[in-house]
């Protein structure tokens, strides 16, 4: 599912506008990007937990010559599905 398809859907479910429909995803998934930026969990009952997981420093291989690389350290987005999530997937 795409991003307008998802639009759509939440449009005809909810009766709103695509236009609304479409703001209202937008401040949502701004709003969850803006939290995790600042390195805090957004939690969603039900569904799951997004949240910055550090990754370590690490030696690397470059490809097509080998030559072993330093890989900085970095933080990642991380999704940890819900159980209730987990359950709808699963069933």
């Amino acid at each position: 599912m795409t991003k307008s398809e998802l639009i759509d859907n939440v449009a005809t479910q909810t009766g709103l506008s695509k236009k609304d429909a479409g703001a209202a995803i937008n401040a949502a998934l701004d709003t969850i990007q803006g939290t995790l930026a600042k390195g805090d969990a957004v939690q969603i009952t039900g569904f799951g937990t997004f949240e910055v997981r550090q990754r370590a420093a690490r030696e690397g291989v470059k490809p097509g010559t080998n030559e072993k690389i330093r890989i900085p350290a970095s933080k990642a987005p991380a999704f940890k599905a819900g159980k209730t999530l987990k359950d709808a997937v699963n069933n």
